[in-house]
């Protein structure tokens, strides 16, 4: 089955399980704490389902960019003339 069907075929499923947790509020009435409970976790997994459906039809993500190689070569020593090592300060003094 594809992912449009399971979905589709979840979505009957929690339909039926709707009605069935409304017919029993009916029956036991709406206002003991497990049924109400009941009734939210239905509540919960129809949202959850219908979370799953917009994920599944939203476009797949762009594709990652292609990667760079960085050479093994070390880079020209006069790109760190005049400059710091950080945290030790200018090459010709001492730390502190």
């Amino acid at each position: 089955m594809s992912v449009h069907d399971e979905l589709t075929s979840i979505q009957r499923s929690l339909d039926d399980l709707s009605r069935s947790v409304s017919r029993l509020e009916q029956q036991m009435g709406s206002g003991g704490l497990d049924i109400r409970r009941v009734r939210t976790d239905c509540d919960h997994l129809r949202e959850s389902a219908a979370l799953l459906k917009a994920a599944a039809s939203a476009p797949a993500a762009p594709k990652r960019p292609d990667l760079v190689t960085i050479p093994d070569t070390p880079y020209d020593d006069s790109l760190w003339i005049d400059t710091d090592d950080e945290g030790l300060g200018a090459r010709d003094r001492h730390a502190p």
